[in-house]
């Protein structure tokens, strides 16, 4: 008979050790291993003795190899969420037999998302299981969501609600209903009888996923998993968590703003740069078709430290305001600080903004700012950081209706970006009327098909001055 065994297992990655140790060799990480008990019976069999071994219409048993041609090659029909935005981060719907892991800050509105698209689905059998939250609360928020729709929508007779944590019982409620999607709210309050350890420990969390993971396999029903957020911003429990989903999606926003913005972090299904917007209100989450609106919804004509770019989100275009600062260094070190941008790449530009175009800035403070609480990761809004910067430093505005799209290189060249007649045509469809763009992206670029006047450059320097002066 096999025995129960103790292993260590690093928090930050997941790597697992036969015996303690400080460092953890695959993330560098000190002091992060943990000491769990593996049991010589997997909790994933929980699952198994429920009854959910064989995939519905697989077409061949389990455990058994495949030639690679004969593996049929149809793609399946994807469950469509009825929200455009969440599709849209999945790949084009919920896969079934997949399990996915929503993740964010505590109050940034999961749980708001989660049983607002679960209401809008009234043909399919759902199972809401709630470690958290009573029957009762789930109620009142499902009352205040509906109380903002037309007469005669959703009225929740296909959820269900299970207020449980113990695995087991989950997985008797399961095969009882046999529901078409399971929803577990949170899984770190989710615990298996068959594990010696406190709800929301590395143990539970990754063998209550693996349990979970086994079951959506094997019936070929998807499994939404809610997850927190820890304070350094990653995912609560072992990093193992989220090697076992098929895809984790965060959902992120600022307490102060009112839009949210879900992001994909892996997706087996999809690509990983699709982003959602969503605007918080008082009856739920509205779905933002048109986030360049949202983001540009100020003038700001005679302020200097502003400069409008082209940026690109997956295959959605739209316009970000960037914001900068620069100010005489009180101390002796000059502050660099960045929201919503990487602040070494900031580092970088102001240091190509020195060397190659000649403007003194190291021994100054530097702020810059992503309006609107937006975390920005397309390279081409370089080219509107050092225009923000430049305006600042020398005072003067951009002109109104000036955007701009452009990677800036060590050497100061602006180099090309991708889709740039996404960029383009989002900048005129908001009325914009002037564009910096790189010079190489106009080899081929139908001019007469845009009205908006198109500046190329080839150099910083070549940008400031069709700016400035």
């Amino acid at each position: 008979m096999a025995k129960d065994r103790t292993a260590y297992v690093c928090s930050n990655c997941g790597q697992e050790s036969a015996k303690w140790i400080g460092k953890c060799p695959s993330c560098g990480q000190w002091n992060t291993f943990k000491e769990i008990r593996i049991q010589a019976s997997a909790p994933s069999s929980v699952a198994a003795s429920r009854g959910f071994n064989e995939a519905p219409g697989s077409g061949f048993s389990r455990n058994r190899p495949v030639r690679l041609c004969d593996i049929p090659t149809s793609e399946e029909p994807r469950i469509d969420m009825h929200d455009g935005e969440l599709n849209r981060v999945l790949g084009g719907g919920l896969v079934r037999g997949s399990i996915v892991l929503l993740g964010g800050e505590p109050g940034i509105g999961k749980s708001t998302l989660t049983l607002q698209t679960l209401l809008n689905m009234p043909d399919m059998r759902i199972l809401y299981v709630s470690g958290e939250e009573s029957a009762h609360q789930l109620r009142m928020r499902a009352g205040r969501l509906m109380a903002g729709k037309e007469a005669g929508g959703s009225t929740g007779d296909n959820l269900t609600v299970l207020c449980e944590t113990s695995l087991d019982t989950i997985f008797d409620n399961i095969r009882d209903l046999s529901p078409e999607l399971v929803v577990i709210d949170s899984i770190q309050t989710i615990a298996s009888d068959s594990v010696e350890s406190s709800p929301g420990s590395i143990t539970q969390v990754r063998e209550c996923a693996s349990a979970l993971l086994h079951y959506a396999k094997s019936s070929g029903t998807p499994v939404l998993l809610i997850g927190h957020i820890n304070k350094e911003g990653t995912l609560a429990g072992p990093k193992i968590l989220e090697h076992i989903v098929d895809t984790v999606i965060q959902f992120e926003g600022d307490q102060h703003y009112m839009y949210r913005i879900l992001r994909s972090i892996k997706n087996r299904f999809g690509s990983t740069s699709e982003l959602g917007i969503y605007e918080m209100r008082h009856d739920g989450l509205r779905q933002v078709s048109n986030p360049s609106e949202l983001l540009l919804n100020q003038t700001h004509e005679g302020l200097s430290g502003v400069a409008i770019s082209s940026t690109i989100e997956g295959a959605r275009p739209f316009l970000v305001e960037t914001q900068a600062l620069v100010s005489t260094a009180a101390y002796g070190t000059p502050q660099r600080a960045a929201t919503g941008f990487d602040q070494k790449r900031l580092n970088m530009l102001l240091a190509v903004l020195e060397k190659r175009v000649g403007f003194k800035i190291m021994q100054k403070d530097v702020f810059i700012n992503i309006a609107g609480g937006l975390r920005a990761t397309d390279l081409a809004i370089d080219l509107s950081v050092i225009a923000a910067v430049m305006s600042s430093n020398i005072d003067i505005p951009v002109e109104d209706g000036w955007c701009m799209a452009g990677e800036v290189g060590l050497s100061g060249e602006v180099r090309t970006v991708t889709r740039i007649e996404q960029r383009i045509a989002e900048a005129e469809k908001l009325g914009f009327t002037d564009m910096i763009v790189p010079k190489y992206n106009m080899q081929g670029l139908p001019r007469d098909k845009f009205s908006i006047r198109l500046h190329p450059v080839r150099k910083v320097e070549e940008a400031l001055k069709a700016l400035f002066g």
